[in-house]
């Protein structure tokens, strides 16, 4: 069923709300933030409620409400949405709680959930379980309690799951202006992409922030991570819930590498939306992405008048990907005219404090670094508490920062070291002069990294759509080794020449055949190495016969293999399936160096050869295949190609693929290519 528009709901003219001591409040913040509106308060037994006439029931309202806040119990609240919607209101935030998140206390929470998505047909609703929407730009609110927001012109919209995490955004002093604070609560029929859709339509929206404690509709996220692209309007997430493997991890290698975490990671990073790890991260790169915008690039300075300071910024970096890229020979001489010869020149730069106080020799300094064409410029300034002290001289240095942004045209941005360092109404100064006011060290440092990476996603060629693989019912079976390389073998893989056999006899007879040395494995077992399923280097026919007649006991038949040459690398490529996901593709240092290292990266589906590409070069097993200290090295190239073979026979085999574990994918020298040298394949039959 399509779902009518969100626009009436999150831009009310008239508001109906519903209930009693709830919709009260909500009247209240109405009230308080100006909203202009019309506001139809309907109740039972009341006549009026704050000076307005109250309603008896939704066929008595005036007109249909553009918005509804429902806030009485939970089967009423089904009831009255449905009326509601037959009625042809905009939506409605249903308040109760007592449905699916409920359903470990109310054996019923399942179905009541299920019968108001129902009611409410193709009429938006938000919630239930959820507090609902705060429209700082209209001053309209279907809200029930107390917050923090007030009316702005313009700013970033957050959306959230839950309510109070919401409430405690709303209290932030640090200057972050927001346009629409909203939470969805149990997301039944509308989710939080859904909402930060419909907001980033407002051309007074300049960014999203997003809380997600789980992802909803994939898709309708990757709508939206499209659609903020081209209004060039970012989009930041804060994803929580790492949680731990699911049980088949057991099962193969490539399971335990692609958490759920890991995969969100790798999704995210696909789409082109930031990942922050923290409130306060979250808060700070919403604050420098509403005034700049993605940045450039990761290239970015600071100054500071401690050396203290300095140190902290520099260290602040390490295993952040921010770059405090050297000086340029054409900034010293001016750095060295304005800030003396005791200096010494650097980013990060410790300026000392000769130049405290003196707006000329501070603009002169604060231009010469700011020329250095860095994506962003830090000034590092804690402000004094205003109770006791006087604050001239850092109005000084804000004037200085000003007008060397304005000289020079580059981004810059005042960083208090502690948040309350940072007054709110300097922070709000410091915005409308397009200075960007950021509090902490490594919150700042964390903005700084997330928006380059947008920036630099926005740069590149805009993503493959994600795969949508839903799975065909039916029992899962995994496949012999042998029938998993056979079907890789079709898919273009190299595999070990070898046969399978069925007796001790035969094994020795394929042995002489194939040409030793070979590799004996038992088929019908997963974890073969465990159990003595495997043996290796065997030289003769009577030591394969020997191995074969030692694994009898365990074996279904046999897999006899020539014995590949020693690699320079062993990789582990697999794919598994998320819960919420799907497949994604995994690639790692393989073999032994799994456990050892847990060197891997997660790749969504599909992939091009430049993603494989991209993806080796972040591991650390990429440097034995370019020949580590000397040593042999194998073909990149060759392995990419290797690898887009294998998510390829994923993406072709995807509606009945439960997971694939190709481990180790030896990378022999030079360009003698890779093998798989073995294989895991899950399917339903």
């Amino acid at each position: 069923m399509k779902q009518r528009p969100l626009d009436r709901l999150i831009r009310p003219q008239t508001i109906a709300v519903f209930g009693g001591r709830e919709a009260r409040r909500v009247i209240e913040q109405c009230d308080r933030m100006g909203f202009a509106g019309d506001i139809w308060p309907v109740h039972p037994t009341l006549d009026t409620v704050l000076g307005r006439r109250c309603y008896r029931s939704v066929e008595d309202l005036p007109a249909a409400p553009d918005a509804a806040f429902v806030g009485v119990n939970r089967l009423l609240t089904i009831d009255i949405v449905r009326t509601l919607s037959a009625r042809g209101a905009g939506g409605a935030v249903c308040y109760a709680s007592g449905f699916s998140e409920a359903v470990a206390e109310l054996a019923d929470g399942v179905a009541l959930q299920e019968a108001l998505v129902s009611a409410a047909g193709d009429m938006p609703i938000i919630g239930p379980n959820c507090y609902g929407v705060i429209n700082g730009l209209d001053g309209a609110l279907l809200w029930p309690d107390q917050h923090g927001m007030v009316r702005v012109e313009r700013g970033v919209a957050i959306l959230t799951q839950s309510s109070n995490i919401a409430i405690n955004l709303s209290m932030q002093k640090r200057g972050l202006p927001i346009s629409y604070l909203m939470t969805a609560g149990n997301q039944a029929q509308t989710g939080l992409s859904d909402l930060a859709l419909a907001v980033l339509e407002d051309p007074r929206v300049t960014a999203i922030g997003l809380h997600i404690e789980g992802f909803g509709n994939v898709q309708t996220l990757q709508k939206l991570a499209t659609r903020a692209r081209e209004l060039r309007k970012p989009v930041v997430a804060l994803k929580v819930g790492k949680s731990e493997q699911a049980q088949r991890a057991a099962v193969s290698h490539t399971a335990s590498l692609a958490g759920s975490d890991a995969v969100a990671d790798a999704v995210l990073a696909r789409l082109g939306i930031g990942r922050v790890a923290t409130l306060p991260e979250l808060i700070e790169t919403l604050k420098l992405l509403h005034v700049t915008g993605p940045l450039t690039s990761n290239a970015i300075s600071s100054m500071s008048c401690s050396g203290g300071e300095a140190s902290l910024m520099a260290d602040a970096a390490t295993g952040r990907a921010v770059d405090f890229r050297a000086l340029k020979p054409e900034q010293l001489p001016a750095l060295r005219r304005s800030l003396g010869e005791m200096v010494t020149l650097s980013n990060p730069l410790d300026y000392h404090t000769f130049v405290w106080g003196d707006l000329s020799r501070q603009t002169e300094a604060f231009t010469a670094m700011f020329k250095g064409d860095y994506a962003f410029n830090l000034i590092v300034l804690d402000f004094p508490r205003d109770d006791r002290c006087d604050a001239a001289d850092w109005m000084t240095t804000i004037a200085a920062v000003a007008a060397a942004a304005k000289r020079t045209g580059a981004r810059a941005g005042i960083l208090a070291t502690l948040p309350e360092n940072m007054p709110e109404a300097i922070a709000l100064r410091l915005m409308q002069d397009g200075i960007v006011p950021l509090c902490g060290i490594s919150e700042a440092i964390a903005a700084a990294e997330v928006a380059s990476r947008i920036g630099l996603a926005w740069h590149a060629r805009a993503p493959l759509p994600l795969l949508d693989s839903p799975l065909v019912p039916g029992e899962i079976e995994t496949l012999s080794e042998a029938a998993a390389k056979a079907e890789l073998s079709a898919a273009g893989l190299t595999i070990p020449l070898g046969a399978t056999a069925s007796s001790p006899g035969d094994v020795a007879e394929q042995a002489q055949r194939i040409g030793f040395p070979v590799a004996l494995k038992a088929l019908g077992l997963e974890h073969k190495s465990e159990v003595g399923a495997v043996v290796l280097n065997l030289r003769d026919v009577e030591a394969v016969r020997n191995a074969a007649e030692r694994m009898a006991s365990i074996a279904s038949g046999y897999l006899v293999e020539r014995m590949i040459e020693r690699p320079v690398a062993e990789l582990i490529v697999g794919a598994v399936r998320d819960p919420v996901v799907g497949l994604t593709l995994t690639v790692g240092a393989g073999g032994i160096l799994v456990e050892l290292l847990e060197d891997s990266v997660i790749l969504p589906l599909p992939v091009t050869k430049a993603d494989v590409l991209e993806a080796i070069s972040r591991l650390k097993v990429r440097k034995l295949i370019e020949g580590y200290r000397g040593a042999a090295k194998g073909n990149l190239d060759i392995v990419a190609d290797a690898v887009v073979s294998a998510a390829e026979y994923v993406v072709k085999n995807a509606a009945r693929l439960e997971e694939l574990d190709i481990n180790p994918l030896m990378v022999l020298p030079e360009n003698r290519g890779v093998v798989a040298a073995d294989a895991l394949i899950r399917r339903r039959r």
